[in-house]
């Protein structure tokens, strides 16, 4: 098949046996540079990305995509508002909930965010249920007064299912002055949501008991929604408001889980792009070994350079031999970090587990992590990026040597031959 010739004799250097070994060598050791740079970076964004995702999973699968709220006072009208909420086709599920902060005292004491549900309705929101580890969601029972618990809210406060604690939530204002309003509940359960924030400060109660103990009547805070499409949960909150306030039925707010968690995930989003442009610097590593190669293999080249030169190849073709082949060593190694990456994400968990065996020891403890696997996320974006941005550092790092290459005088380069 024919090929141009700067093309054709750039696939015949890079085949060569040259006569220089360490420039070998160094043209070795860029492929390897931007090979090992690809995969590490592969592989650390696909477990940042796993990490993520279990995050944001956990945070989701307890809090509400969308919540609209009754603007500075109590929801009166929340069946109502339920019953709009459950027509709209965006919505899959629509709860009461009452938030309020309170203190909460057993042995030790600790504040925490105390949330009013029905139990019926909950699963339509969140996977409270599914997080219940001692007792049961179905133990909250209207007059009971009975409160489920994070797990390490409950070990903080030193109880376990069966005690007693005490909950103490706003003053209110009595002939003596003010006074806090305190409640007695019977710890029913405890659940391990995996995320902090849960864990250590919420516990939750009956909408009902949360009403009497805040002396809310028959209000509540406002309506979760939990959505097909969480990324139209501002919008599918912003319409059901809307539709309430043109029924008279007051002013709402509207808060979705993006919102509620920003600064969470531009945190999470900040480390992820930065970890990103460290690993970047292996890869520039190799690109600069790929120029130093390039450099040297000019300054080897300078006699064939003049002959082509001198055979009628212009300078422009000069500059394209030597560009076809540094791009050629750059697309080499950004495939074999491509392959590598890929097979070390699939593999990663495995290799861990060995690792841990050999050695004995736990890379990876429960209590620290709360996950019980590796958690991966390979996403075709991040690959396609890498793969370009390795592309792109390969091909700039030919531009010089192909450059000087040729300038290259070709009666200067042959006067000593």
């Amino acid at each position: 098949m024919f090929k141009p010739v700067p093309v054709a004799i750039g696939l015949r250097y890079l085949r060569a046996k040259r006569r220089n070994g360490f420039i070998s060598f160094v043209s070795l050791a860029s492929i390897l540079g931007i090979a090992i740079g690809v995969m590490v970076l592969i592989t650390t964004l696909a477990v940042m990305s796993g990490f993520q995702r279990e995050i944001k999973d956990r945070m989701l699968g307890m809090v509400a995509h969308a919540t609209v709220s009754a603007h500075g006072e109590a929801m009166a009208g929340w069946a109502h508002a339920v019953e709009v909420a459950r027509r709209d086709p965006r919505v899959v599920g629509a709860a009461p909930y009452i938030d309020a902060q309170a203190l909460l005292r057993g042995p030790r004491q600790e504040p925490a965010a105390i949330r009013g549900v029905l139990p019926e309705a909950e699963a339509a929101v969140s996977e409270l249920a599914a997080w219940m580890v001692q007792g049961s969601l179905d133990d909250l029972r209207p007059g009971e007064f009975n409160i489920v618990l994070g797990k390490e809210l409950a070990q903080w406060l030193g109880v376990r299912v069966g005690d007693r604690i005490v909950v103490t939530t706003d003053f209110q204002v009595t002939p003596m002055g003010a006074m806090p309003q305190l409640k007695r509940f019977t710890v029913s359960g405890i659940f391990e949501a995996g995320y902090q924030d849960f864990d250590r400060r919420l516990a939750v109660v009956h909408m009902a008991d949360a009403q009497r103990v805040m002396r809310m009547g028959e209000g509540v805070t406002g309506v979760r929604l939990k959505l097909h499409d969480m990324d139209r949960a501002w919008e599918v909150a912003r319409d059901l408001a809307v539709a309430l306030e043109r029924e008279g039925n007051g002013y709402f707010m509207v808060s979705d889980w993006s919102m509620e968690n920003a600064n969470m995930f531009r945190a999470l989003k900040l480390e992820k792009t930065m970890i990103g442009i460290l690993l970047s610097l292996i890869i520039l590593m190799g690109a600069f070994s790929l120029l130093n190669s390039q450099v040297m293999l000019v300054t080897d080249k300078l006699a064939d350079i003049a002959i082509l030169r001198t055979l009628g190849l212009t300078p422009r073709g000069v500059m394209g031999v030597f560009m076809v082949q540094g791009t050629l060593i750059g697309v080499i190694g950004t495939v074999l970090g491509v392959v590598g990456g890929l097979l070390l994400t699939f593999n990663l968990e495995h290799i861990l587990r060995a690792i841990e065996a050999a050695f004995e020891v736990v890379l990876m403890p429960e209590d620290v992590y709360y996950v019980t696997g590796l958690p991966i996320d390979l996403q075709v974006n991040d690959v396609v990026v890498i793969a370009v941005v390795a592309l792109l550092m390969a091909f700039l790092a030919t531009i010089y040597p192909a450059w000087r290459a040729a300038r290259t005088a070709p009666a200067e380069a042959l006067r000593y031959e």
